[in-house]
């Protein structure tokens, strides 16, 4: 007797993301996009992806600290990761992170306003995002 194989059901599950911003000049509210935060309570997931594209950062402000920004970007990443090196907020929990890394600020890095979506698997949603919202078409990973 041939049995079928069992078909496993995936549950969709909501998450919340964030984009991460370099604002050179705050007064001008221009800005570039250089990251998503991704966080699934459900799949217990808090992850960051970042990209700092240094040419399109330097047309807006051509003074700009690149290795400072490059710093402050890669902080966020080792932030979400839950790295010891990253300070005291790295030891929080994934919610806590979550919420300290998209609390409203006026400095040269912010977040976005968090928007929500529905995944039945996690694997793949940082990198969809980051994708489609930071990555230009034709543009090369550091």
């Amino acid at each position: 007797m041939k049995t079928e194989p069992k078909k496993i059901e995936l549950k969709s599950v909501s998450f919340d993301y964030a984009v991460l911003r370099v604002v050179p000049r705050v007064e001008r509210e221009e800005f570039v996009n250089v990251g998503v935060i991704v966080f699934c309570l459900e799949h217990r997931t808090l992850e960051a992806r970042v990209h700092v594209d240094e040419a399109r950062l330097l047309a807006l402000w051509p003074g700009l600290d690149i290795e400072t920004v490059r710093q402050h970007v890669l902080a966020v990443v080792r932030i979400c990761e839950g790295d010891e090196t990253a300070g005291a907020i790295a030891q929080l929990s994934q919610r806590e992170r979550f919420h300290w890394l998209i609390s409203p600020r006026s400095t040269m890095i912010q977040t976005s306003a968090v928007h929500t979506g529905i995944c039945a698997d996690g694997d793949g949603v940082v990198d969809r995002l980051f994708r489609q919202l930071v990555l230009r078409e034709g543009s090369t990973m550091e």
